[in-house]
């Protein structure tokens, strides 16, 4: 099993930034995909960015240019830094991971508590 624990999450001023970080325990970190997800109220939860073993990366076309997701595999941690933030950035940010990079996008095999992130105009 694995354990995701979000932190970072809070209150920042369109324009600002923020920085997420998510710190793993359980099955072995550096073989599993990791990701963030996030969720707005009243919408679905969608796929934010991405990141595998060695470091490739994949983000959703809306944050791209403004968030970057990075990976410490010696320290069990990700985190996503998040720059030029909108006020539709306001969500709960998930940390997510899946041992398969095909299912990290859509249906993530382990998921952590949530961080709120709000973005005021």
């Amino acid at each position: 099993q694995v354990q995701l624990v979000e932190s970072g999450g809070g209150l920042v001023q369109a324009g600002g930034s923020l920085r997420l970080s998510c710190v793993t325990s359980g099955r072995t970190f550096s073989s599993n995909v990791m990701g963030w997800f996030r969720q707005a109220p009243g919408k679905e939860r969608e796929f934010v960015a991405a990141i595998n073993w060695s470091g490739g990366t994949y983000y959703v076309d809306s944050v791209k240019g403004r968030f970057t997701i990075s990976r410490d595999n010696a320290k069990n941690t990700i985190t996503l830094q998040m720059n030029s933030l909108k006020p539709e950035d306001t969500a709960v940010y998930y940390c997510v991971g899946d041992p398969r990079w095909s299912f990290i996008v859509t249906s993530p095999s382990y998921w952590g508590q949530g961080t709120q992130v709000t973005v005021s105009s």
